[in-house]
């Protein structure tokens, strides 16, 4: 008895494999290609210069918080447009919902810790990938930073849940 072949053509099966890796990992090469755009522009934009953090923060120069500003307008335009034509995310196919979060005691000194981190590194969390991106080794300080400090905020919270108490945190 002959055993029979299933074995698709090379250049079949090289599309084929490309088709479902691409329909598999869609929002992961969507959320890259736009990750990479993001840091492109705002890499043309200065955003990504310490200089002009610095100089944003001294009043000397307000490129950074012209671009900001600009940003900030058309991201207002882009979530009433969503709101209003009950816009579908893209890889999901939901509606994309805006829950306005209740305000939380410690915003206030987050805010004012996030901006004493931004003055200080001369540059904003948004920044420190494409920084990197550009070869800026000084980003990565920064980057361990925002990851100790998301850590802290995280234990801490766990703390605060239990009490005060690390010995329920850990129960199953």
């Amino acid at each position: 008895m002959k055993k029979e072949s299933h074995n698709k053509p090379l250049f079949e099966s090289v599309k084929l494999t490309t088709i479902s890796f691409i329909y598999a990992y869609r929002s992961n090469i969507l959320g890259l290609i736009m990750g990479a755009t993001f840091g492109f522009l705002m890499s043309r934009a200065g955003a990504t210069t310490f200089d002009y953090h610095a100089e944003m923060f001294l009043f000397i120069d307000m490129q950074l918080m012209k671009v900001i500003g600009t940003a900030v307008v058309i991201a207002m335009i882009g979530v009433f447009l969503m709101k209003k034509y009950h816009v579908q995310a893209v890889t999901t196919g939901m509606e994309v919902d805006f829950v306005k979060k209740p305000y939380q005691q410690g915003l206030i000194a987050g805010a004012f810790l996030f901006g004493i981190g931004w003055a200080m590194t001369a540059s904003c969390p948004g920044t420190v990938p494409a920084m990197l991106g550009e070869g800026k080794i000084s980003a990565i300080f920064t980057l361990t930073g925002l990851l100790l400090g998301t850590m802290a905020y995280g234990v801490l919270q766990s703390f605060i849940a239990n009490n005060g108490s690390y010995a329920d945190a850990f129960k199953d």
